[in-house]
């Protein structure tokens, strides 16, 4: 916002790709935050673009990945509206989950925040209860999901939708 405020509105693990847009001949930024460590490719746009046009597979490939952004756009805009913090709290740390590949990872109250746009004391109450459910154990900027099915169970029904979603377009 024009103030400084964000707020997420889609999630690229590690099955994504940030500046998608370029594949359209689309040259304009989209910020893009960077939360957990790893590696990543950087490609020509170009060059990619006109290989999607030779190859039929890479073609429909990226179509349904359109699709499953366009898709989690939407789901992300109704569960930021309709679900309670505590639920899209455990949808964020389920996504990050899963991009770290890892059980730990570095995560703060402020980014989270920042994330779920709301503020950052809200999200310590949150990640509280959670850390007494024995779903997570947080310290020092130190995310731990300890309880993954837990984790889901209380983690609204939007992380379970887009999950859906990518296996079918993906996993045939």
């Amino acid at each position: 916002m024009r103030d400084g405020r964000t707020v997420e509105v889609g999630a690229i693990g590690i099955e994504g790709i940030a500046g998608i847009q370029g594949l359209l001949g689309i040259d304009s930024a989209t910020e893009c935050i960077v939360q957990v460590p790893g590696a990543a490719l950087c490609g020509n746009p170009d060059a990619l673009r006109s290989e999607v046009g030779r190859n039929r597979n890479l073609a429909v490939l990226f179509q349904r990945y359109y699709h499953l952004i366009i898709s989690q756009i939407a789901q992300t805009a109704a569960c930021n509206r309709l679900h309670s913090l505590e639920q899209r709290c455990c949808r964020w740390l389920l996504i990050a989950h899963d991009s770290a590949r890892s059980d730990s990872f570095p995560l703060t109250h402020e980014f989270l925040s920042m994330m779920l746009g709301v503020q950052r004391a809200s999200v310590s109450i949150a990640a509280k209860t959670l850390q007494e459910a024995g779903l997570i154990r947080y310290f020092r900027g130190q995310m731990t999901i300890t309880d993954r099915t837990g984790l889901e169970a209380t983690a609204c029904e939007c992380f379970d939708t887009i999950r859906r979603l990518t296996d079918r377009l993906f996993r045939k």
